[in-house]
Parts: structure tokens; sequence; C-alpha cells
């Protein structure tokens, strides 16, 4: 009964949502590692 309740119960739809949500999370960090590098060359060249 509590099963039904928990919203990753549908294995079908749970999959997909945590692989949605993991390649978002990526997304997310690769694009702040990408900015916060490309901050520091332009630190480093001004220098």
């Amino acid at each position: 009964m509590i099963a039904q309740f928990i919203s990753l119960y549908s294995w079908t739809n749970g999959a997909i949502m945590i692989a949605v949500f993991g390649i978002v999370c990526l997304t997310l960090v690769g694009f702040l590692i990408k900015f916060m590098m490309g901050g520091k060359k332009k630190d480093e060249l001004d220098n």
C-alpha cells in the first residue's frame, strides 16, 4: 500500500526521471566548471 504512493515505485517512470535529473545535474556542473575555467584564464592573461 505504501509503495503505491512512492513517486519512484514505477520502474520505467522512475528510471527516466532519475536519468533526466542526472543529465541536468551533469550539464549544470559542466557549465559551472567551464565558467570557472574561463574566468581563471582571463584573470591570468590580465596579469
